[in-house]
């Protein structure tokens, strides 16, 4: 890919979910079957007699679970000025000069629902994962630490 080609797939991929579409749709369903559930069953467990600690562990494991489906609905990758960025809990990033390695990860028979995924090593440790439902958006983040590594041309 050119230059000019590798600046175009930069612009043109900025911004993408970060897991596919099925992916979102499947945790938004399995969520809403969850509370159902919950909600079908709630004489039974108000009836039961908990513990504190059970009912403590229950609640947390509650707020986990709708916390992290949330997420999973909500989370958005962005590449924007040689930085790579994904909302999540806590939102990822890291810049083109940060890094040291990377290996993407991606399985296209099975893309609509398991997210292409970019495995970030930076300089001085650490490792990072970003998810995008467009692998497009890794792939120009990867071009751009590829330009920045490659010897100047004279």
């Amino acid at each position: 890919m050119s230059e000019a080609g590798a600046a175009d797939a930069a612009v043109a991929a900025q911004d993408s979910p970060a897991f596919p579409r099925a992916a979102r749709m499947l945790a938004v369903i399995l969520l809403a079957d969850l509370v159902l559930l919950g909600l079908w069953q709630a004489p039974k467990l108000m009836q039961a007699e908990w513990s504190a600690t059970g009912l403590v562990v229950f609640a947390t494991a509650t707020v986990m679970v709708l916390w992290m489906g949330t997420w999973i609905v909500r989370s958005r990758t962005r590449l924007l000025d040689g930085e790579l960025s994904q909302t999540w809990v806590w939102t990822k990033r890291v810049r083109v000069a940060d890094v040291a390695s990377l290996k993407l990860v991606h399985l296209p028979w099975l893309e609509r629902i398991v997210a292409p995924r970019l495995l970030v090593r930076r300089r001085g440790g650490g490792v990072t994962w970003f998810h995008s439902a467009d692998p497009q958006l890794l792939i120009a983040f990867s071009l751009l630490v590829a330009q920045q590594h490659m010897p100047a041309q004279k």
